[in-house]
C-alpha cells in the first residue's frame, strides 16, 4: 500500500466514526424527548389515578353538583381515549380536564364541611402537586425538543439527520384559556 491509499483509508474510517457518533447523539437526543413525553404522560395517569377518589369525596357534600362532576369524569375517560402518539390533542384534552378540576375546587368554596375534610385536604394537595408536576413536565419536554430541533437543523448533524430520517418535533403549546390576562374586579371588595 502506498500513502495515499492509507491516507484516504484513514479519512473513510474518519468520515464513518464521524458519521457515526452524530448519529448515535441525534439518537440519544430523540430518546430524551420521547423520555420527557413519558414523564408527562406519567403525571397524567397519576392524575387521572386521583380523580375518582377527589370526585367520590365531592359526590358526598354536594349533590347539587352533578353537571361538574360528570364533566371531570367524562374528560378524565376521553384522556384514557387519545392515541398515545397524539401529543398535543391528549395536552388538549388534559388542558379541558385541569379546567374542569378547577371548577371543581371552586364548587367546593360553597361547602365548608367539605373543604374541612381531612381525605378532601389530601386528595387537593396530592392533585396540586401532581399538577405542578404536569407543568415541569411540559416545560422538560419543550426544551429537550428544542435541543433536539437544533441540533438536527444544524451542520454537520443534519446531514446524518437527513440521511437517518430524523425529523422535526412539534412544542406542546399552551392553551388558548391560558394566554387571556384573568379579569379582576375590585368592587366586591369592601
Amino acid at each position: 500500500m502506498n500513502t495515499t491509499t492509507i491516507v484516504i483509508l484513514v479519512v473513510i474510517v474518519l468520515l464513518i466514526v464521524w458519521g457515526v457518533l452524530i448519529y448515535n447523539n441525534l439518537v440519544n437526543q430523540r430518546t430524551h424527548v420521547q423520555e420527557s413525553w413519558s414523564q408527562i404522560d406519567v403525571q397524567l395517569q397519576r392524575r387521572n389515578d386521583l380523580i375518582p377518589n377527589l370526585v367520590e369525596t365531592v359526590k358526598g357534600y354536594s349533590k347539587h353538583e352533578a353537571d361538574t362532576l360528570e364533566k371531570v369524569t367524562s374528560l378524565r375517560a376521553e384522556l384514557t381515549h387519545v392515541p398515545a402518539d397524539d401529543h398535543q390533542q391528549k395536552m388538549n384534552v388534559a388542558n379541558q380536564l385541569t379546567g374542569a378540576l378547577q371548577s371543581l375546587i371552586a364548587v367546593s368554596e360553597n361547602y365548608p364541611d367539605l373543604k374541612a375534610s381531612t381525605e378532601y385536604s389530601q386528595l387537593m394537595e396530592e392533585l396540586s402537586n401532581t399538577e405542578n408536576k404536569i407543568a415541569y413536565s411540559r416545560q422538560l419536554y419543550n426544551t429537550t425538543a428544542a435541543n433536539y430541533n437544533a441540533k438536527i437543523q444544524t451542520f454537520p448533524a443534519n446531514i446524518v439527520a437527513g440521511f437517518g430520517h430524523f425529523t422535526k418535533i412539534d412544542f406542546l403549546k399552551a392553551p388558548e384559556s391560558a394566554k387571556q390576562a384573568p379579569k379582576v374586579s375590585f368592587n366586591d371588595v369592601k
